[in-house]
């Protein structure tokens, strides 16, 4: 191996060992003339490796905690107090043999829908307040089976459940019941009241 090869070996790199020894002061100022007709590419400084410009950190949008929508909530309805379809044996056989005398009567003869669903409420509840039991409701015939139409026969009748059921003495009422022929037979039905529990004063 010639001294010559050896002496390019020594100027690649300044300091470098070369064959076991160092450069000496008239190497390294032989390499530093070479390092200085050295033209760098552009864009780059001279001896400086190509660094890549750190990537920007991605920001992560912010997550709260999850939260789960809303269940829409259940629409609940309280449907009024019906009234009782039950009386003891011996009211039924009394109001089925005419022997019980109503207490008071609501006649809604003569009355449109609107007049009678009116009539009806403000006559429970004077009986309520007068503590009655049996109320005579005269109504007239029920609505002929082919009947439909709004005003026709029976059309008050066919409405006094629905009032009762829905109306604010509903809680009041124990039973509703057929009237005697001798009270009106089909044309009048007995509303029966609970008996009202003493209050002490």
């Amino acid at each position: 191996m010639t001294a010559g090869w050896r002496g390019a070996q020594a100027r690649r790199q300044p300091g470098a060992a070369v064959a076991g020894r160092r450069l000496g002061a008239d190497e390294e100022a032989l390499w530093a003339r070479v390092r200085a007709t050295v033209r760098a590419l552009p864009g780059r400084r001279s001896g400086d490796a190509a660094t890549p410009a750190p990537a920007a950190p991605v920001q992560q949008p912010l997550r709260g905690p999850r939260v789960a929508a809303p269940a829409a909530m259940p629409t609940v309805s309280f449907p009024a107090r019906a009234p009782g379809h039950t009386l003891d044996g011996g009211w039924d056989r009394r109001l089925a043999s005419g022997v019980v005398a109503p207490d008071r009567t609501i006649d809604l003869h003569g009355h449109t829908l609107s007049s009678a669903h009116a009539a009806l409420d403000r006559g429970v509840a004077q009986a309520i307040a007068h503590g009655d039991r049996v109320i005579l409701l005269v109504t007239g015939k029920p609505p002929r089976p082919e009947s439909h139409r709004p005003h026709a026969r029976g059309a008050i009748r066919a409405s006094i459940e629905d009032w009762l059921r829905l109306s604010r003495h509903a809680g009041a009422i124990a039973a509703i019941r057929g009237a005697h022929p001798r009270h009106g037979g089909t044309g009048a039905l007995y509303v029966i009241l609970r008996r009202q529990r003493a209050t002490n004063s």
